[in-house]
């Protein structure tokens, strides 16, 4: 029996300026089914799913929502479609409840009553196999809470069709279990469902079918049943690719960073590092696994420079064997040594770019302190730039382009590449992929093995377990701010992982 088409969407097209960010795109997805969006970065996807959530207005093209033509001119226009948005960065009231949220700006018939309204929220929980206290706050939920306050939100108004952006990016393995769990449940009951994400295993395991955009076009839509990751990767980037990690075995590696015993509290007075001991060796991948929070972000901090701690963390500066104390050095005096921290942050703007300055200025971010006169060179900054656009194919009309303008994946190759081009003997990356598509997360795992084949030592915070089991040379596996266990990574399993990072048996 065909299912019954919720929305159509033919020839739509969108420009900024002169960039083309969707060409006459046509697209379809069925009641009672999950379709996922597949990509590259900047090739368009949420650009498109804007349009039918009503954020942005086509430039020409037609939407028809159950068999009749629609005219979407903003979000309130999308909720008369019963259409609801859920977005990667959730636009919640901190100090509100989770039913507060829900609720505001709804005006309804009855008189309002938060005990109604708190009634009709659990209904809709124990329905779909949600797990919410509609009395806590905003500012005391994790990630997984806050995207299921949005998710209840958009249900709560009588959504029909639901679209969610990166729904997983900075979700825990059981999270995302328990959320396609949920999704599936929303199916059969009959609604349309649209993901967007890079994650391609994650596409595999709860879609139905897969629509591909490459460079703002349609490539075509295929049943997932009948399709592989290989396939799908080859439409996205339009061309056949080879993706594999080639992990090369450790070479001349000495030890380079020794952390002993380190601890650190947060403002809370809550201590997030717990008497934290291992060692970091030139020519040779760390990586890091963990459920988030688990203290990866306190613990890279503390080594750049910009977390206070007990403990000692000692630098061997590579060509005299000299001992340096990191404690008390300042980040710039870190950085000067050769540490260098790339922190890509579900807010990338926020460490280490200035959205409004292009991209070249961004450069020189990391040189301009090191000029003799008033007056610095832009020269290297602007080859370096178009170094980076080059290798890393950052999307951009030119290297002059405000970084603010890029998407958010390409945001996250300009930081990467320029960390990455500024010569460290210690690179730390965290969450380097998080929002890449995969041809895009392949280059930069290959640069990080460049990076030690160069003698680098390399520190990988991963989200990944299947990567960071091919990409790493150890793994250090964190637990409640502690260290659960260090394993190799070419005998580790991932169950092994697993079970070291919610508090099982240790590694050496």
């Amino acid at each position: 029996m065909d299912k019954k088409a919720a929305i159509e969407l033919r020839g739509i097209t969108k420009t900024f300026g002169s960039v083309i960010a969707n060409d006459n795109v046509d697209l379809d997805v069925n009641h009672g089914e999950i379709l996922a969006i597949l990509g590259e970065n900047g090739s368009g996807k949420t650009t498109l799913m804007n349009m039918i959530a009503g954020i942005y207005f086509p430039d020409s093209g037609t939407i028809r929502v159950d068999g009749e033509e629609a005219v979407i001119a903003s979000p309130k226009d999308a909720f008369s479609y019963r259409i609801g948005m859920i977005h990667q960065h959730f636009k919640l009231v901190d100090v509100f409840s989770a039913t507060e949220n829900i609720i505001l700006g709804l005006k309804e018939k009855e008189r309002y009553s938060i005990k109604r309204s708190r009634s009709k929220i659990m209904e809709i929980c124990d329905t779909f196999g949600f797990e919410l206290d509609p009395d806590k706050k905003i500012y005391d939920m994790s990630v997984s809470e806050k995207q299921t306050v949005e998710i209840v939100k958009v249900l709560y108004r009588g959504a029909e069709i639901l679209i969610l952006d990166e729904p997983t990016a900075v979700l825990t393995p059981q999270e995302i279990e328990k959320l396609f769990d949920v999704l599936r449940k929303m199916r059969e009951s009959g609604k349309a469902i649209i993901i967007i994400t890079h994650k391609l295993n994650e596409v595999m395991a709860i879609s139905d079918r897969v629509s591909v955009l490459c460079k703002g076009k349609y490539v075509g839509t295929v049943n997932t049943s009948d399709t592989n990751e290989k396939q799908l990767t080859e439409m996205m980037v339009g061309r056949k690719i080879e993706l594999g990690i080639n992990r090369s075995e450790p070479k001349n590696c000495t030890d380079r960073l020794v952390v002993k015993n380190v601890s650190c509290t947060d403002s809370q007075s809550i201590k997030v590092l717990k008497d934290v001991s291992f060692t970091v060796r030139s020519g040779e991948i760390l990586g890091i696994a963990g459920i988030a929070g688990s203290g990866q972000r306190e613990l890279l901090e503390a080594i750049a420079g910009l977390q206070k701690y007990d403990g000692e963390i000692n630098y061997i500066v590579p060509e005299t064997g000299k001992i340096e104390a990191l404690k008390n050095k300042s980040p710039k005096q870190i950085t000067d040594l050769g540490v260098r921290l790339s922190f890509v942050p579900e807010d990338r703007l926020g460490m280490g770019l200035v959205g409004n300055m292009n991209i070249t200025d961004n450069m020189m971010l990391r040189s301009y302190g090191k000029g003799w006169s008033p007056y610095v060179s832009r020269k290297a900054p602007h080859e370096l730039a178009q170094e980076i656009v080059n290798k890393l194919e950052v999307v951009t009309p030119s290297v002059d382009a405000p970084v603010r303008t890029l998407s958010g994946g390409n945001v996250q190759k300009v930081l990467v590449g320029r960390e990455i081009a500024s010569s460290p003997s210690v690179f730390m990356a965290a969450y380097p992929v998080r929002g890449l598509d995969i041809n895009s997360s392949y280059t930069i795992y290959n640069l990080l093995n460049e990076q030690k084949e160069n003698g680098v030592a390399v520190i990988f915070v991963g989200e990944d377990l299947d990567v960071l089991l091919a990409l790493s040379d150890r793994i250090l596996v964190m637990c409640s701010g502690a260290v659960a266990g260090i394993v190799d990574a070419r005998t580790a399993t991932k169950e092994q992982l697993g079970t070291l990072m919610t508090g099982g048996s240790h590694g050496e």
